[in-house]
């Protein structure tokens, strides 16, 4: 069932019943949490009603080649899940201590949904079924750190839905499992080994060489959050209720516009958002100095390429801009702040407090008043093969982007967060920020100052400030 622009308009599955894909994997020994598993339990803590919001959700389309009857594609499941330790790894307390603890055998509870005669293919009541089940946070100690759901359609199996604990996986892991899950599909098993599991990160991290390295990133941290403004936007009026609000802004002039400033310069798309999204930053605060914050996913020490486990941890960018650089200057600045966050974002966020602590840098608990910055595009390629890329034609495009309100929250994490997302026909830029420093009308604008920002330096040098200003600090 299609909606507007072809997304699919999710439906209720007509009939349900629960059943199991039992597995048996090589026994592990339990092992301490990861250093990415403590900074994500610690944000759970503080913030419980967020949980939630960090479970990864994905919907697989099984092969036309694949065997489909509900007892094949439950034998892969069972296969899939006893490949990887890490998808049989719960979190439990043991002799006091928080640690992994990988079952040997048993079973994965699996969803069997019927879809209704008017989807065909199953794709509607997949989409409902995986945002339902990933609306409910995970009983981390007793469930298996994944939900998944077959709907079946004309008989056969034809999607399978699968929600994971953001816990145990990473959006890199999620997708080596799901290749894994169609190889298991089409061919019944897999003769390469699996990769590293993340019980095996953990006994990693205990050596002594990784946590030399790691204390070498500490030390760096603690230089560049000195650095850093303590306050960033002023206060602009009174809060409301909920304090937080979203919104995003759908753009297909911003995506183009994004391809053509990475093509042009020689970099990454990525490294063009998170410039643009500190230019806008600086424009709006009036700080010499911008510090945003970013997950980086920690997969080029060796083996972490293929490894099933929560590896991304916290990166700092850094970036000076009190010599007021042009956008194409502030390119290849943001680029190297850039590449040191993700040297050194390795590292075990207790001990990184306690340097904080002896160094004298209060830590606000609470709320960050910097900058965070996500890109979660699932692609981040810069072809514009296909797409008008004549400026009056970008130009006319930012008539078309569209701005909406989402959710809402008492409490953040930071002040403001900017999150990169795909949507049909372009980006999905999406704002989570404080009411009193950033208002619904000022939240909008700060969006639409990014998309004009990207708009023009696509086609023209950008001298500073990059932005008009709005507010002063």
């Amino acid at each position: 069932m299609s909606g507007p622009e072809g997304t699919v308009q999710p439906v209720e599955p007509v009939a349900e019943e629960w059943t199991t894909a039992d597995f048996t994997g090589t026994q592990a020994p339990s092992a301490p949490f990861t250093w990415g598993q403590r900074m994500l339990w610690r944000a759970f803590e503080m913030y419980p009603p967020n949980r939630t919001m960090v479970n990864i959700s994905r919907v697989v389309p099984v092969p036309r080649r694949a065997k489909a009857d509900v007892t094949d594609v439950l034998r892969v499941v069972g296969a899939l899940v006893a490949r990887h330790s890490s998808l049989r790894t719960r979190l439990q307390t043991v002799d006091g201590e928080l640690c992994q603890v990988v079952s040997g055998g048993g079973g994965q509870p699996v969803l069997l949904a019927h879809a209704g005669p008017a989807d065909d293919d199953g794709a509607a009541t997949a989409q409902a079924l995986a945002t339902r089940l990933a609306s409910t946070a995970f009983d981390l100690a007793e469930e298996l750190p994944q939900r998944v759901a077959l709907v079946v359609a004309a008989g056969r199996v034809r999607q399978v839905v699968l929600v994971f604990s953001h816990t145990t996986v990473d959006f890199g892991a999620v997708e080596i499992v799901l290749r894994d899950l169609r190889v298991l599909l089409l061919r019944g098993s897999i003769a390469a080994p699996a990769g590293l599991q993340s019980v095996d990160i953990a006994r990693r991290e205990q050596d002594e060489r990784y946590r030399r390295r790691a204390q070498r990133s500490i030390a760096r941290w603690v230089d560049w959050f000195g650095q850093l403004p303590k306050e960033t936007l002023p206060e602009l009026g009174p809060p409301l209720t909920p304090l937080f609000r979203q919104g995003t802004l759908v753009s297909a002039a911003a995506d183009t516009a994004v391809r053509l400033i990475a093509n042009r310069h020689g970099v990454t798309t990525s490294t063009v958002l998170l410039a643009s999204i500190a230019a806008v930053h600086a424009g709006w605060s009036g700080r010499d100095t911008v510090g945003i914050f970013m997950m980086v996913n920690n997969r080029s020490l060796p083996g972490y390429d293929t490894a099933i486990a929560k590896l991304n941890q916290l990166g700092m960018i850094v970036v000076d801009v009190a010599d007021r650089p042009d956008f194409a200057n502030l390119l290849p600045r943001v680029w190297s702040a850039a590449l040191d966050a993700y040297r050194s974002a390795y590292y075990e966020q207790a001990e990184l407090l306690r340097a904080y602590e002896a160094a004298g840098h209060k830590i606000n608990t609470g709320e960050s008043a910097h900058c965070y910055f996500n890109d979660i595009r699932l692609s981040t390629d810069a072809s514009v093969f296909g797409r008008a890329t004549g400026e009056d034609e970008v130009r006319a495009a930012m008539a078309k982007s569209s701005f909406s309100w989402g959710e809402s929250f008492d409490s953040f994490v930071y002040r403001t967060r900017v999150e990169v997302v795909d949507k049909p026909g372009g980006i999905g830029l999406t704002l989570t920020a404080n009411t009193a420093y950033l208002p619904p009308d000022h939240a909008e604008r700060f969006l639409r100052d990014l998309e004009r920002l990207l708009v023009e330096a696509a086609f023209h040098d950008v001298p500073a400030p990059w932005v008009r200003p709005h507010v002063t600090a």
